[in-house]
């Protein structure tokens, strides 16, 4: 039986518009929009009125880069599909797209494969697969093409992490020509991981062994270096470019130039850089650990190119790489040796309410917010407009916004699996009050009443990336 809801009151905000209206859902997808008062709207009945009275109306995020469950360093991220996806619902977003692991020497469809077993039937939103490539060889080369048909359409490569994930540039070259040709998207963790290893190595050797000097080997020229590769390796193979996590200024930098080009080259920051710093590595004792991600936290004067990039849209998404691991039991597998420490963060709950802070602080609009949050991540990742507008024909994936009220941010009260909070103690203006994810309460009043099962693994079409 259909299920019509009303959603009255509200201003709605997406990354085109401001307005004050009515939204009107039928079967888990957005119906019609009218103008408060109006004889259109005042003629809507439903079996759901919500009300949203000086709140925003807002698409729900899509927060592009996560990884729940990953193994990483003899130990996995403390989220599972169900917790995380939970938790990023709490936090405003509606859809993930998580990414699968390839192994050496295995196929992309048996990597696949063990990710749609993780996520299937546990999921409280909507969810879909990147595939990170490992092995880049004439099998994995031809599997692309058939991910693509299925609706995987973007590829991570590392040029970090010799051992684990690492690409060489001819691996790395082969894959973006086999894109080229398949429409796929090609996403790189750019990092000097050869140069790193040798810095990493000499580090130690010195005793150098807390959790700042993650940071200072893993040097921000390192970054722009490999940035730069990147982009020269996709303009010879014809290939769009997709750079994740996007952290120093020097990167920033060849990113934009790439793009004064007219060259098809992306970035990605995380709300890390744009809040924390190489201060929170060098945090007393082993606390600094907490803060262990690559690309590394940088100094505090990198934010201001990160927020610049992001309101000239040289950068064009904020996504998470929500990879948490709990401070006791994981993160101190690294006492004594930071390269050893669990790389990731906690941040799938904090996104939007970060980003609306930056709002508040003028750094970015309020339709940049939700251009940046939801509405970029869904035209990037072939998700648009069924995922980060509001729309007739979309996903109903609508969250009702409280722009005043403020809150603290704690492990005391998020709702990820993991023992603490990246941002302990910040205080924030804005919260997630109401959530529907396809025309379904998921949030109600800051109350959790979805379920796991609820989301579906969602295809994806190739990017519809705007230069």
């Amino acid at each position: 039986m259909s299920t019509r809801t009303v959603i009255r009151g509200g201003l709605v905000v997406t990354a085109a518009d401001e307005l004050h209206a009515d939204v009107l859902i039928e079967d888990g997808r957005v119906v019609a929009l009218a103008a408060h008062g109006s004889d259109a709207a005042a003629a809507w009945t439903a079996d759901r009125t919500v009300d949203a009275t000086d709140r925003y109306v807002l698409p729900g995020g899509v927060d592009a880069h996560t990884h729940m469950e990953l193994p990483f360093g003899g130990t996995a991220a403390s989220d599972t599909f169900e917790t995380g996806t939970r938790a990023a619902a709490w936090g405003g977003t509606t859809t993930i797209v998580d990414f699968a692991v390839q192994t050496v020497g295995r196929s992309l469809r048996e990597g696949l494969d063990t990710w749609y077993a993780k996520a299937d039937g546990n999921c409280a939103i909507d969810y879909a697969f990147h595939m990170i490539l490992s092995d880049v060889d004439e099998h994995s080369l031809k599997e692309m093409d058939r991910l693509v048909q299925e609706g995987i359409t973007s590829f991570k490569l590392f040029m970090a992490y010799p051992g684990v994930f690492y690409s060489d540039d001819g691996k790395i070259l082969r894959a973006m020509q086999r894109s080229a040709d398949n429409g796929g998207l090609i996403m790189m963790h750019a990092e000097n991981g050869i140069a790193i290893d040798v810095l990493v190595e000499q580090a130690l050797a010195r005793g150098e062994t807390d959790p700042r000097y993650h940071g200072e080997v893993r040097k921000a020229l390192l970054e722009a270096e490999a940035t730069h590769r990147a982009i020269q390796l996709a303009r010879v193979a014809g290939a769009p470019l997709y750079v994740v996590h996007v952290s120093a200024e020097e990167a920033v930098a060849e990113i934009a130039t790439a793009r004064d080009k007219g060259l098809p080259v992306f970035g990605e920051t995380c709300p890390q850089y744009l809040f924390l710093s190489t201060d929170n590595l060098a945090e007393p004792g082993f606390e600094g650990a907490k803060y262990v991600c690559s690309t590394p936290l940088r100094p505090k004067e990198h934010q201001a190119a990160l927020w610049r990039g992001l309101r000239t849209n040289d950068l064009q998404v904020v996504s998470t790489d929500h990879c948490p691991f709990c401070f006791t039991g994981q993160k101190d597998l690294g006492l004594g040796d930071f390269s050893k420490i669990p790389n990731g963060l906690p941040g799938v709950e904090n996104r939007m309410d970060l980003l609306h802070q930056a709002v508040v602080d003028g750094h970015i609009s309020r339709r940049r917010w939700i251009e940046i949050a939801c509405a970029s991540p869904a035209r990037m990742f072939g998700l648009y407009p069924q995922k980060g507008t509001i729309a007739p024909g979309a996903d109903a994936d609508i969250v009702i916004y409280d722009p005043h009220a403020v809150q603290t941010l704690s492990a005391d009260t998020h709702h990820m699996n993991v023992d603490y909070s990246a941002y302990e103690g910040k205080r924030v203006t804005g919260q997630v009050e109401t959530v529907l994810s396809r025309g379904e309460l998921v949030i109600d009043q800051r109350k959790y009443v979805g379920r796991a099962g609820h989301g579906t693994f969602t295809p994806r079409s190739t990017s519809q990336y705007l230069n």
